[in-house]
């Protein structure tokens, strides 16, 4: 299904200034930590998340934003590359919540 109309951004879809939380700064500083050196390739990107949540309430869609901005932040590029993304989840028990990821030159269809 096709729908006739301009995709909103988060960007648009708030009105006045929107600041962190704690919680976001936390996890910010924490997900900076814990990324290891990599590489971005040149060019188009295509991104793999898989989320662990306990929670079966969890929405795949909700962390994506927060975590793609410190994966940008971290490796230096800007997140309009990407252009193709896979979103996973899978169960896990309380406690074992992750999340695994990889970004990769975009493929051709």
């Amino acid at each position: 299904m096709r729908l006739p109309i301009k995709p909103l951004s988060v960007n648009d879809a708030w009105k006045g200034r929107r600041f962190r939380s704690d919680v976001y700064k936390k996890y910010q500083r924490d997900i900076a930590l814990l990324l290891r050196p990599m590489d971005i390739p040149e060019g188009l990107l295509q991104i793999h998340i898989t989320w662990g949540f306990s929670s079966n309430g969890s929405d795949y869609d909700n962390p994506i934003k927060p975590f793609q901005d410190c994966l940008q932040k971290k490796y230096g590029f800007n997140d309009n590359r990407l252009k193709r993304a896979i979103i996973d989840v899978e169960k896990v028990p309380k406690g074992s919540e992750f999340i695994d990821f990889e970004i990769r030159e975009l493929e051709n269809e």
